[in-house]
C-alpha cells in the first residue's frame, strides 16, 4: 500500500471523525506522541525483496498454417497480454506447466524427469503493428518485405556422456552463443532462421569439469533456457525467427520441449513426443512455406530423425520422407525462387581432424536420389541452407544442384575442418561436382541480404568481424573475400 493509505488509515483513530478530527476537548498528547511515532515509521522506506518476473520470454515466430505468432513462457497461473499502440488482447495457453517421466529410449545413459514448471502461451501477430509488448518484453512484428536474413544454428552448449563431450558453457570464448546472438542482433535482421540443434544440455557436467560447473542439463526448461532463451533474448525480441528441427530436437532427445516452444504447429498430444508409442507421428513434421517477399520463400522441412545410413526403399522411413519431398514440390511451385531449409545436409561436407571431406548425410540423398534424381531438390530450389555439420561453408556446383550454405558453426564445438582444395575434388553426393568452396574455421554466423534479383552472403566471426562476401545469382556464388 502506498503511504497516503497508511496515513489515512491512521488518521482515523478510534472514537475520531474522518481526517483524525476528534471533539474538541479529548485530543491528548499522549495520542498525538504515538500517531508521529507511526508516522514516521510508515513514511521511512521499508526494504523489499525483487519481485522474480512472471514472463520470463517471449519472441515472433512463423507458425503453420496461421501464419506469425507472439509465443511467451510465464510462471504466472495465466498467460499475459498482447499489448501494441492502441489495443491489447489476451494470450492463450499453448501448453501449461507438466513434469515428462523419464524415457526408455533417452539418448544419454544419465537422465532426470523433464520439468516444466512455466506455460507457453501465444497468440497471433495483429495486422499492420510494427511494435508488441508482452510483459516487458518488447518484440518485432514482422515486415512486409524480409530482405535481411540472419542465419545460424547449432548454437547450444555440448554437454553429452556418451562421447564424452562437456564444453565449457561458462566461458564465453569457448561457448560465445551470447556475443553471437549479441552480434547478429547489430545486424538489424528482418528474420532470423535457426536451422536446428538448439539444446545441448543432456548430460550433468562431472565434477572434475570446471568450465561447465552449474550447468542445468536434460530435457527441462531449465535447460532450455541455458541454451536458447537466456543467451538469444536480445536476438529473439529484435526480429521474428523461423526454426527448423535438428536431430536433438527428436523425441528421444529435447523433442518435448520443441513442441511445447518451437514447433510451427498447434501442440497436441500427437505431437509432442510426451508418448513415446506416438513418435512415428512427432518425428515428422508436415513442411511449410514462409514469405519473403513478392517471388521468394523458405520452405521449412523435418529431418530430425533422418540417418544416417541409406534407406531400403522399403523402409516406413523411405516412404514418410519421399511423400515429403513430393510436397515440397508442390509448395515450391507457388514462386519462382525458394531457399530450403533442413537441418541435416545432402550437399554438404562434414569436417575431419585431417581436413579431409566426408560427404553428406547418406539417408537423406537416399530418399532425394529417388524423388529427384540427379539434381535431389525440388524445381525452383535455388539455394539449401542446412546446420548438422559444425562449420561453415559456402558451396555451389557444375552439375546442376541448387547452391549450397552449411551454418553449423553458431556455438556448439566445433567439429573439424575441410581442405578447400580437396573439397573441391570430392563429392558432396554421388555426381554432385563443386564448382565453388568456401569455408571458415571459427564459430560464426551468416547474414543473407536482398540484391536486386540475387542475395548478398556476409560470414561474420562471433566476434561480428567480416570474413566471407558472397553475391548469389541464380544457383552459383560469386565470392570475393571480406570487406
Amino acid at each position: 500500500m502506498t503511504d497516503r493509505t497508511v496515513t489515512h488509515r491512521i488518521l482515523r483513530a478510534p472514537g475520531g471523525t474522518a481526517n483524525g478530527q476528534r471533539p474538541a476537548g479529548r485530543l491528548s498528547g499522549t495520542w498525538l506522541g504515538g500517531c508521529a511515532a507511526v508516522l514516521v515509521a510508515a513514511c521511512a522506506p521499508m526494504p523489499t525483496a525483487p519481485v522474480p518476473p512472471q514472463v520470463v520470454s517471449a519472441w515472433v515466430q512463423q507458425a503453420a498454417p496461421s501464419g506469425w505468432q507472439v509465443r511467451a513462457i510465464t510462471t504466472a497461473p495465466n498467460c499475459p497480454a498482447l499489448r501494441w499502440p492502441g489495443a491489447a488482447q489476451p494470450m492463450t495457453e499453448r501448453v501449461g506447466p507438466t513434469t515428462v517421466p523419464v524415457r526408455a529410449d533417452a539418448a544419454q545413459p544419465q537422465t532426470q524427469p523433464s520439468v516444466f514448471a512455466v506455460r507457453t502461451c501465444e497468440a497471433p501477430v495483429p495486422p499492420g503493428v510494427v511494435r508488441m509488448q508482452v510483459d516487458r518484453f518488447e518484440l518485432a512484428a514482422p515486415a512486409s518485405e524480409l530482405r535481411r536474413l540472419v542465419l545460424i544454428a547449432d548454437t547450444g552448449c555440448r554437454l553429452k556422456r556418451t562421447e564424452d563431450a562437456f564444453q565449457d558453457c561458462n566461458d564465453a570464448a569457448r561457448w560465445p552463443f551470447a556475443e553471437v546472438a549479441r552480434q547478429a542482433t547489430a545486424r538489424h535482421p528482418d528474420l532470423v532462421v535457426h536451422v536446428g540443434d538448439i539444446h545441448y544440455r543432456e548430460s550433468p557436467c562431472p565434477q572434475d569439469r570446471p568450465g561447465c560447473a552449474g550447468s542445468p542439463w536434460s530435457y527441462g526448461h531449465d535447460a532450455w533456457a541455458a541454451d536458447l532463451f537466456d543467451p538469444a533474448a536480445p536476438l529473439l525480441a529484435a526480429a521474428p525467427w523461423v526454426f527448423v528441427r535438428g536431430n536433438h530436437e527428436s523425441c528421444n532427445r529435447a523433442g518435448v520441449g520443441w513442441f511445447r516452444y518451437l514447433d510451427a504447429e498447434p501442440w497436441s498430444p500427437e505431437h509432442s513426443c510426451v508418448d513415446p508409442r506416438l513418435d512415428d507421428q512427432a518425428d515428422f513434421s508436415a513442411p511449410f512455406a514462409v514469405s519473403l517477399d513478392d517471388d521468394t520463400q523458405l520452405i521449412v522441412f523435418d529431418t530430425s530423425r533422418v540417418s544416417n545410413r541409406a534407406y531400403a526403399p522399403d523402409a516406413p522411413a523411405f516412404a514418410r520422407y519421399s511423400a515429403q519431398l513430393l510436397r515440397v514440390a508442390e509448395l515450391a511451385s507457388h514462386k519462382p525462387h525458394n531457399i530450403f531449409l533442413s537441418h541435416h545436409p545432402a550437399l554438404a561436407f562434414a569436417g575431419s581432424a585431417s581436413g579431409k571431406p566426408k560427404p553428406g548425410t547418406a539417408g537423406l540423398q537416399s530418399v532425394m536420389q529417388s524423388v529427384y534424381p540427379g539434381r535431389l531438390y525440388a524445381p525452383g530450389v535455388d539455394l539449401v541452407v542446412n546446420g548438422h555439420f559444425h562449420l561453415f561453408e559456402a558451396l555451389d556446383f557444375s552439375s546442376g544442384q541448387p547452391a549450397e550454405l552449411l551454418v553449423g558453426n553458431g556455438g556448439s564445438d566445433m567439429e573439424g575442418t575441410v581442405d578447400p582444395v580437396r573439397a573441391r575434388a570430392a563429392e558432396p553426393a554421388p555426381g554432385a561436382l563443386v564448382r565453388t568452396f568456401e569455408t571458415q574455421p571459427g564459430f560464426g554466423f551468416a547474414t543473407l541480404e536482398r540484391l536486386g534479383a540475387g542475395w548478398h552472403l556476409t560470414e561474420w566471426t562471433s566476434q561480428g568481424r567480416p570474413v566471407l562476401q558472397c553475391d548469389l545469382r541464380g544457383s552459383q556464388w560469386r565470392c570475393d573475400g571480406a570487406a
